[in-house]
């Protein structure tokens, strides 16, 4: 079975290619990418006016199996994915029980295969039910299919089981994914700590709650020469942190996410609890702070962090309500917004959508040379929509975008060579 792909845009950070190409692909693989290719295929894309690119790679997202189906599964996340554009997630650990075994890993691979709607690389745990105690077996992970190890949610506390972590991981060459927050700081806050919190009467969670714990996470990362990368980050002065240290030579790559460069701590006036995440939303500076970090390379990834949460859940008393969003079906179109603002060209988008993810996460994906595997996202840059709560895939609806109208939308996704999204619509087995 061939498919071409015609009349698109390709973009193709890792081939250096930004222009109007063909790609044939055959199979499961890519099997050809030119200018103009006449060769005879069974299936024919028009991608007229869209961008053909690899396929986009979430390395951040909480799927919720197992132990909380009622907010999303393997299946609701991988279509809400697909209307995302993405060709494969990064599933957290920090599910009911903890995914800190192989056979836990294996579970979550199995189920992917069995939906069949997209690719799933878990990250396991780095600490036994992220307890911060005791490590997991690294290469029991890694042989299990772990791409990376977290215990997202929770950061670990304990400098020298960090150190011995970071000293493990280089064995597997696994890279850790850290969630910088000090606890004590941390306390029992709900949002940023400032002028808003203030005015809301609610407890604060100040920058440096972050900023410290990626301090201590660098300097544990020279001490031993492990790859650590900062998830979420959300604030300025980590970011200098961060920017200092990569100036240095240190083994550290950061991400942040769309909510992050869109809204502000005052998007929770009136305690709009789908505003409520952790970290917490910032202030104005810090957004322009990012902006300015995804421009220079100091962040090399958007993420989501798609963290599903019922409506009952998320409609308690905001100091109650429990923290995150989801953001698979809105990450690429308020992405594109940074192209719009040239903060970002497409192609750098699609570097940290896909080129930067892959090579962070050690995986032969993000590119579209002959004989890859036929990941691909098309998407029309100019195709505007509104988010509407019926209309999102996910199982749960917590979205801070609701009501608001975008541009940019993917129209195809495959997976190897396999059409998944078709015109903007899910193509069921």
């Amino acid at each position: 079975m061939k498919t071409l792909i015609k009349n698109g845009h390709l973009v193709d950070p890792k081939n250096q290619i930004d222009g109007l190409m063909d790609v044939l692909i055959e199979s499961t693989r890519i099997k050809k990418v030119a200018q103009s290719i006449t060769e005879k295929a069974e299936i024919v894309i028009d991608a007229q006016g869209k961008i053909v690119c690899p396929g986009l790679i979430d390395v951040h997202v909480h799927l919720r199996l197992p132990g909380f189906e009622y907010k999303e599964t393997i299946e609701t996340g991988l279509r809400a994915a697909l209307k995302g554009g993405f060709t494969g997630v990064c599933p957290m650990p920090n599910t009911n029980p903890i995914v800190d075994r192989r056979s836990d890993i294996e579970f979550l691979i199995g189920e992917a295969r069995r939906v069949a709607l997209g690719r799933i690389w878990p990250v396991g745990a780095v600490t036994l039910k992220e307890e911060g105690r005791e490590l997991t077996e690294f290469g029991e992970l890694k042989k299990g299919g772990a791409v990376a190890l977290s215990d997202d949610g929770h950061p670990v506390s304990d400098s020298n089981i960090l150190r011995r972590a970071c000293e493990y991981s280089r064995k597997f060459d696994l890279v850790i994914m850290v969630h910088c927050q000090d606890e004590g700081l941390f306390c029992d806050g709900c949002m940023n700590e400032g002028f808003v919190s203030t005015r809301l009467g609610l407890p604060g969670i100040p920058v440096e709650s972050e900023s410290i714990e990626v301090a201590r996470d660098i300097q544990l990362a020279d001490l031993t020469g492990a790859r650590l990368h900062f998830c979420h980050i959300s604030s300025k002065k980590s970011l200098d942190l961060i920017r200092e240290a990569k100036a240095r030579g240190s083994r550290v790559t950061a991400e942040t996410c769309p909510h992050y460069f869109h809204l502000t701590e005052e998007a929770v006036l009136h305690y709009n609890t789908n505003a409520k995440m952790n970290p917490p939303l910032r202030t104005e500076a810090d957004v322009q702070a990012i902006k300015q970090s995804l421009k220079d390379g100091t962040i090399d990834i958007i993420s989501t962090d798609h963290a599903p949460h019922t409506e009952s859940e998320k409609e308690a008393e905001f100091d109650k309500a429990p923290f995150g969003i989801i953001g698979l079906e809105t990450s690429l179109a308020l992405s594109l917004t940074l192209v719009e603002e040239k903060v970002l060209s497409v192609s750098d988008l699609v570097m940290k959508m896909s080129v930067k993810p892959a090579e962070i996460l050690r995986i032969d994906h993000g590119h579209l040379s002959e004989g890859a595997a036929a990941d691909v996202t098309i998407f029309d840059p100019k195709l505007e929509w509104i988010v509407e709560k019926e209309k999102l895939e996910s199982k749960s609806k917590n979205s801070p975008f609701l009501g608001w109208r975008m541009r940019g939308k993917a129209t195809d996704v495959l997976v190897d060579g396999r059409i998944l999204l078709k015109d903007g619509e899910i193509l069921d087995k």
